[in-house]
């Protein structure tokens, strides 16, 4: 039984890229993974990927390009004000402007990046760098 999906997508990924794939599955697939990707891929992360019904739950083709040193969630899903976000990009990424915190708000799944041009906060959901 699995707990925590994104968590599991994060990790398959994370595993893929290190071991050098070209591509990942990553199951079962959810709308909250599919936005999650989607800011992978607007940050240059990974490639492009696909939705493929099987029947059960579904499964994402994932193209990986090699950006990835590290991904995972944030456990607990910390709630996040717009003027507290520098300091959980201190705590979970390795540099100032290296690496994106993905969110979710009341405008979607975004990167923290767009989260203060937009001036809302949010609860986080996972980082990559």
């Amino acid at each position: 039984m699995q707990h925590d999906p994104l968590a599991d997508a994060m990790s398959s990924i994370k595993n893929a890229e290190h071991s050098g794939k070209q591509d990942c599955l990553v199951r079962p697939s959810s709308k909250l993974i599919g936005r999650v990707l989607k800011i992978m891929q607007e940050n240059q992360y990974i490639g492009q990927f696909e939705y493929i019904e099987d029947g059960r739950a579904g499964v994402f083709k994932v193209k990986l390009i090699g950006n990835i040193n590290e991904c995972g969630v944030i456990k607990p899903r910390y709630s996040v004000k717009r003027r507290d976000l520098e300091r959980f990009e201190a705590r979970y990424l390795p540099a100032q402007d290296f690496g994106v915190l993905i969110l979710t708000t009341a405008h979607g799944v975004l990167s923290h990046n767009t989260a203060k041009d937009l001036k809302t906060g949010g609860k986080l959901l996972a980082y990559v760098y």
